[in-house]
């Protein structure tokens, strides 16, 4: 059941990550910590709120740059 509720909840953010213009493979927190990489403001600031929530629920530091996922090759 766990597994089954983590896997909605992905599927959950990947949805509104589309919705707001965004990979529809790609979570918000993998969107914002590509972003704030990048030096984009609203993507420090979203990082530094996003990280804070996850810290709270018990998570280590750094929940949205650890989301990025490395592009696969088109051939895999």
């Amino acid at each position: 059941m766990r597994r089954y509720l983590r896997n909605l909840a992905i599927a959950l953010d990947q949805g509104l990550n589309t919705l707001l213009a965004g990979d529809p493979d790609e979570t918000i927190s993998s969107r914002v910590g590509r972003a704030a990489l990048a030096g984009k403001r609203w993507g420090r600031i979203s990082e530094w709120i996003i990280d804070r929530l996850f810290v709270w629920l018990g998570e280590a530091p750094g929940h949205c740059r650890r989301s990025i996922e490395v592009a696969r090759c088109p051939h895999d």
